[in-house]
């Protein structure tokens, strides 16, 4: 069974495996309450290649947690691994395609449109 987002006042925790089963989308935004940015933890499943698209107006950040996979980014191609990062403007067209014939790959994808808030942290 799969353990539920726990919230307190201000904050929400969960894990990606705990918010969906098999291949797809997993709800990060609807699972912790994110209101300002879209976030999902996508898994693609061996040798998987996603739909080419792009966007009219969010910016997206893609960050790569398991497995291999190559961003093809208006026809040029990158490929990344665990800890890589690829910054994808709305009207650039992508698809991305896990490498691995025989592994689940696993990324993050956030997406926003707005801009930079700057360094507002503050000592509590």
């Amino acid at each position: 069974m799969a353990n539920e987002p726990i919230k307190g006042d201000g904050w929400a925790v969960a894990r990606i495996d705990d918010l969906g089963d098999g291949p797809g989308f997993r709800k990060v935004r609807d699972a912790v309450g994110v209101t300002e940015f879209g976030v999902n933890a996508v898994i693609l499943p061996p040798a998987y290649t996603t739909r080419a698209h792009f966007h009219d107006r969010q910016q997206e950040l893609y960050m790569v947690f398991r497995g291999e996979i190559e961003f093809d980014l208006g026809g040029e191609k990158q490929t990344l691994g665990p800890g890589g990062v690829a910054r994808v403007d709305a009207a650039t067209v992508r698809s991305l395609r896990n490498t691995s014939e025989t592994e689940e790959a696993v990324y993050f994808c956030v997406g926003a449109e707005g801009g930079y808030v700057g360094r507002d942290g503050q000592l509590p």
